[in-house]
């Protein structure tokens, strides 16, 4: 029995059905969210009729030398993952197809396959383990490198090897589920937690899917039976009872998910260079209230600003501010919302003043307006997306 659980925030979630390509192959079954293109899905978990299961995890190993220069390029990671399960059926006959290539380009993930029998084997960037312990649990990291006390700085990870630990192990779909639902998460910001679990029987050659961490409802597919229709592809969302946290999940607007919003930010980082230079040339030349000279700074803070929320969605999940764990300056970014809302009221105070003042000119006056009001907008933006909830 091999329990997966896919943490991500897509909302495309999808079982699919390949049969074998040619004698001697093997027929497939694949759970993935992530989209290569609009009828091709990134296999996360899978099963062959062999019993062979495989499963993905997002760990980062830092990069080194590639000691791997000489092997097979792996130019498609959807028909390099499928072609495994297609055509292995023990963990001997994965590590031999898997040294054929060059792997290091997975250098943030770690997969893990087990056969029929149990044995296990552990594929990282650049090294390779095997293992045949009667359970094991994997987590968010490599092991080659990650000592176990740091390993249970994961809570997930914790959490199931204590479960393991406080529980007689078996192999009922009842305590796998349990399990699974130990490892689970479920974060403050808009779910952003356990997408989809499936648990793969290897012996009956069953899988159970537990959508959007709801453990009480279950969906069972037999391989065999499955293959019997036909290659074909199932919406896993539509196939469990209305789902609140989901339907939140899938209402929700971002720049990766919402095209015109992410075309948008486009001219809005240009018309903000714009206005920050005209103004900025307009107040070397012209007396202007001292905290109105603030007005080109925040701009350019907020062009930089608009630039990282359009090159890292986890800032629209996770925790507000946001801490990344490889850029400091991508951390320090997460604190613009802040500035720019703190900034508003005395802009907004000194700025009505100066204007009822009747000094700036009528074209002036409506280009700090219009600036104004690009503020606001994404100040309500970034409520919107929960920039603000540092209570969470």
């Amino acid at each position: 029995m091999v329990g997966c659980n896919e943490d991500a925030w897509r909302t495309t979630s999808v079982i699919w059905f390949e049969n074998a390509g040619k004698a001697g192959e093997y027929g497939a079954a694949f759970t993935g969210s992530r989209q290569v293109t609009s009828n091709r899905t990134a296999p996360q978990s899978g099963m062959n009729e062999a019993g062979l299961v495989f499963s993905r995890l997002a760990a980062y190993y830092p990069r080194q030398n590639n000691p791997f220069p000489n092997r097979l390029k792996i130019t498609d990671e959807v028909d390099y993952l499928s072609d495994i399960l297609h055509t292995c059926s023990t963990i001997e006959e994965v590590k031999s197809y898997i040294e054929q290539y060059d792997h290091s380009v997975f250098r943030d993930d770690v997969y893990i396959y087990i056969d029929r029998s149990g044995k296990y084997l552990v594929v990282e960037p650049y090294t390779l383990i095997e293992g045949d312990e009667p359970h094991y649990v994997l987590s968010n990291f490599c092991p080659s490198i990650t000592a176990n006390e740091q390993a249970r700085k994961l809570a997930r990870y914790r959490n199931g090897e204590d479960y393991l630990k406080a529980h007689p192990v078996n192999i009922s779909l009842a305590f796998c589920s349990a399990l699974s639902d130990t490892m689970h998460v479920c974060r403050s910001r808009n779910g952003d937690g356990t997408l989809l679990t499936s648990i793969w029987d290897s012996q009956e050659l069953l899988v159970n899917l537990y959508f959007y961490h709801q453990y009480d409802t279950t969906v069972q597919f037999n391989l065999k039976e499955e293959l019997s229709k036909g290659n074909h592809r199932i919406s896993i969302p539509g196939l469990f009872p209305e789902n609140p946290e989901f339907k939140r999940l899938a209402t929700y607007k971002t720049p990766f998910n919402t095209p015109f919003i992410r075309a948008g930010m486009v001219p809005l980082a240009g018309i903000l260079v714009l206005f920050a230079f005209i103004v900025g040339v307009w107040q070397f030349r012209h007396p202007t209230p001292g905290m109105l000279r603030l007005v080109p700074l925040i701009n350019g803070i907020l062009i930089v600003y608009l630039f990282v929320l359009a090159t890292n969605p986890y800032i629209f999940y996770f925790d507000a501010p946001y801490q990344h764990h490889g850029s400091v300056w991508i951390t320090a970014s997460s604190y613009t919302p802040f500035v720019v809302l703190l900034a508003m009221f005395p802009l907004l105070c000194f700025g009505n003043r100066w204007l009822k003042s009747g000094k700036p000119k009528p074209w002036v006056r409506n280009l700090l307006i219009s600036n104004y009001l690009i503020y606001l907008l994404l100040i309500f933006s970034f409520a919107y997306w929960g920039l603000y909830s540092i209570w969470d």
